[in-house]
């Protein structure tokens, strides 16, 4: 399990009350309805999710929160100073094994990761179609910090990338 499969796991309101439910004690089915007020067909579809996460065992039909995979994943997620010494401070919170994990909201740091972006992604004075802009920027949203075309307007915005009549150039 990773953090990013935890995450996903519990964003679910619903799923979050199955979970505490769980480690709260409840160990079935039956249990976690009565215990949330959730539907019958709502807690089993929870559970699944909960299960295929990796955070619910109930393999002899008891349900119990899986507390090894869980220390696991705490111990596999390491701090994101741990990542890659000497790199500036903004890359390392903005981005996660070169995704996009959030756009910053305060200009100067945005510039910042606008211009590794655009450094990494487009050689100076070559020229690029909007499909090619498009392909080179879409990796990095893998994570759905943002969309290609916001980071496109952001570097036209910034001036990282010049477009005229559709071409789109590196200065």
């Amino acid at each position: 399990m990773t953090a990013h499969v935890l995450a996903g796991a519990l964003a679910d309101d619903g799923r979050r009350r199955i979970f505490a439910t769980i480690v709260l004690g409840a160990t079935t089915a039956t249990e976690v309805a009565e215990r949330t007020g959730l539907p019958a067909r709502v807690v089993l579809t929870g559970v699944r999710r909960l299960s295929d996460a990796g955070l619910v065992t109930g393999a002899d039909g008891t349900l119990a929160a899986d507390e090894a995979s869980l220390r696991a994943t705490a111990r596999d997620s390491g701090p994101a100073d741990d990542a890659e010494p000497g790199v500036d401070p903004v890359l390392r919170t903005f981005l996660r094994a070169g995704v996009l994990v959030s756009l910053p909201a305060q200009r100067a740091r945005r510039r910042v990761l606008l211009a590794h972006i655009a450094e990494q992604s487009f050689e100076p004075g070559s020229r690029y179609p909007e499909r090619a802009v498009d392909d080179a920027l879409k990796p990095w949203c893998a994570a759905g910090g943002s969309d290609h075309a916001t980071l496109r307007r952001y570097l036209i915005d910034e001036q990282l990338l010049t477009r005229e009549h559709g071409i789109y150039q590196r200065l």
